[in-house]
């Protein structure tokens, strides 16, 4: 337990972050997901739809420090390539 006011104020800050960061991953899982879905469906205009909806929601997700920025670059690259192998 905190003993100190501002532990106790720290413990109140993390549990906000908290809640605001599970609601970003949740919002950028549930993107990548639709891709994921719509790839395996081989619709590819709704994959296409999909990966412009998504690409910023990862990106953003990286920018606010939710998930490392090269991980979301990497995520970001492969769905792409996915995407576009579902053209072919």
């Amino acid at each position: 337990m905190a003993n100190t006011k501002s532990a106790r104020k720290a413990t109140r800050v993390i549990a906000r972050r908290t809640k605001v960061n599970k609601s970003r991953r949740s919002t950028m899982r549930g993107a990548v997901r639709e891709i994921e879905e719509a790839i395996a469906s081989g619709n590819h205009a709704a994959a296409v739809a999909a990966f412009k909806n998504a690409e910023p929601k990862l990106m953003r997700a990286a920018q606010q420090g939710v998930v490392h920025k090269k991980t979301a670059s990497r995520k970001v690259s492969r769905l792409a390539s996915k995407v576009a192998k579902l053209a072919k």
